[in-house]
């Protein structure tokens, strides 16, 4: 994984702190999941109702990784459900998949765990071509998705960053300035049209006040921010321009000296509501600073060595991701607690309450997973603006929306062996301009139509086209959509078939081509 931690591990019982229980219910249940997307070897087929022809879940599973008759290009990784959602918020599961058996690259979810889009950028578990950090922002004023692509290396990025519209067309293409590359950990879009991102440098020093050599190689963090129409950088911090090498926890330093030192590893930046400054998450130093947009001051730090606020009980956190700044003080994180070393028995979502003028950081909440999962790298918190909240459970893939309260509303994961960096709950319309893909096949040794639009949300229905020619078509009943791909019945003997997606008004928003009805031999 990009932190350079141990694998996943599930725990009990806790040991450096004292963790409250806030998984209501028992909900999560003994850790048995109640249901899959992508497992439609046995189909579930929907009786028929009057007009609507049957179909299915029309997916298969192969090597854990979903199949779809339709579309044989795409195999992302199976998606386990383990509480089935429930009076959930409004919105799509926006998120990444890399490593494990599938394809790698950014994947849009239903609150079920069904494909809604996915766009492979590698194979299997290469780190050559990666995608991290997909997420709905708004850019001149209209919905885009955003995400990193590029080279995983020594636990960062080297790559650029894609901006796409709904039809998802690429609109910008944005990539580092002053020689740095685009780093995978962070990219936002401010309402100015600027884009705020993490890059990696190396350089060498004296780093013998921590154990190493009087001039040794080591990484550095960086802030940039570019705007995205120019290219052109207009402001840049560097970590070791402002936190000292003493305050990180990332020790003892690498054996090998052709291995830099990574002791800061910059993985978030925030713009703070309450003035526009800017926060920043280092990693190794267990701390998140904030930063002066301008001058690139560090005005205070919070957690590790040298916090300026006072830290309250249950409130000390350890490899944190994704820090937050909310309105009225209010910041979340991810809190890891394993790096190595392993500080807790588990991760938890976090919530503090920071009063700056007294500089104190107060515990606000938190949010734990059941079964534990101890995710020593990747990890995200979202506030989703109703009193839930959606936490990304990083290198254990795991997904959660929670309650206030801490009730589990949905849960899910990618199959084990598969990551994600972080994991939102947005809302996202997507009208695609291609076309829907569409395959004949037996199923059950009926022939049925399969059908997909990657990448379409706003599909309700499907009308069944067909006659005994691809120019001579007509209506041959309509049937309801069942995920990704759906398995549709055909009625009759049609030479040739199509079908056109319909929204829930019955609008016709698509239509595939015409193939013959008989499957390929």
């Amino acid at each position: 994984n990009i932190d350079e931690t141990s694998e996943t591990s599930i725990a009990g019982n806790l040991s450096r702190r004292h963790f409250l229980q806030r998984v209501g219910g028992g909900l999560l249940g003994a850790g048995i999941f109640a249901g899959a997307s992508g497992c439609g070897t046995t189909p579930s087929r929907a009786g028929t109702a009057q007009g609507l022809l049957e179909s299915w879940d029309g997916s298969t599973v192969s090597g854990q990784a979903q199949r779809f008759l339709s579309r044989p290009d795409l195999w992302p990784p199976q998606v386990l459900m383990h509480v089935q959602p429930r009076d959930v918020a409004p919105g799509l599961v926006l998120t990444d998949c890399h490593g494990g058996p599938a394809q790698q690259g950014p994947i849009i979810l239903d609150s079920h765990g069904q494909v809604v889009w996915f766009q492979p950028v590698s194979a299997h578990a290469s780190k050559s071509a990666r995608a991290f950090n997909l997420r709905v922002q708004q850019y001149r004023d209209q919905p885009v998705i955003s995400f990193f692509e590029g080279e995983v290396v020594s636990g960062h990025g080297q790559g650029h960053y894609e901006i796409l519209d709904s039809t998802y067309k690429q609109v910008a293409l944005v990539e580092g300035g002053n020689g740095y590359d685009g780093d995978l950990h962070e990219f936002l879009i401010s309402p100015e049209g600027t884009a705020l991102f993490t890059c990696y440098g190396a350089a060498s020093g004296d780093l013998s006040s921590v154990g190493g050599a009087s001039r040794a190689a080591y990484f550095y963090g960086v802030v940039q921010e570019v705007d995205i129409a120019t290219g052109k950088v207009i402001f840049q911090w560097r970590s070791d321009e402002h936190v000292a090498f003493e305050e990180s926890y990332r020790l003892p330093l690498p054996t090998n000296p052709a291995s830099p030192w990574d002791y800061f590893h910059i993985n978030s930046i925030n713009i703070d509501p309450a003035d526009g400054n800017l926060v920043v998450s280092g990693r190794n130093t267990w701390t998140f600073y904030k930063v002066d947009r301008h001058t690139g001051a560090v005005l205070w730090r919070v957690g590790g060595k040298q916090s300026d606020f006072a830290m309250g009980p249950d409130t000390q956190f350890a490899f944190q991701h994704d820090v937050t700044p909310h309105p009225g003080g209010t910041v979340t994180l991810f809190d890891n607690e394993a790096g190595p070393p392993q500080e807790a028995t588990q991760s938890r979502a976090l919530v503090l309450a920071l009063d700056e003028k007294a500089r104190r950081a107060t515990y606000a909440d938190q949010y734990l997973h059941s079964p534990p999962v101890l995710s020593g790298a990747l990890g995200s918190v979202e506030d989703l603006g109703d009193g839930h909240r959606f936490v990304g459970w990083g290198s254990s893939s795991y997904f959660t929306e929670y309650t206030h309260s801490g009730e589990v509303l949905l849960d899910g994961r990618f199959v084990l062996g598969t990551q994600s960096y972080r994991a939102f709950k947005q809302p996202w319309t997507g009208r695609p301009t291609t076309r829907p893909s569409v395959a004949v096949g037996k199923t059950g040794g009926r022939t049925a139509l399969h059908v997909s639009w990657n990448g379409a949300t706003e599909i309700d229905s499907w009308r069944v086209l067909g006659g005994p020619r691809a120019t001579r078509l007509s209506s041959l009943g309509r049937a309801l959509h069942r995920g990704f791909e759906t398995a549709i019945a055909i009625p009759g003997h049609p030479e040739y078939v199509a079908a056109e997606g319909l929204d829930g008004s019955g609008r016709p928003l698509g239509r595939s081509e015409a193939i013959p009805a008989r499957p390929a031999s």
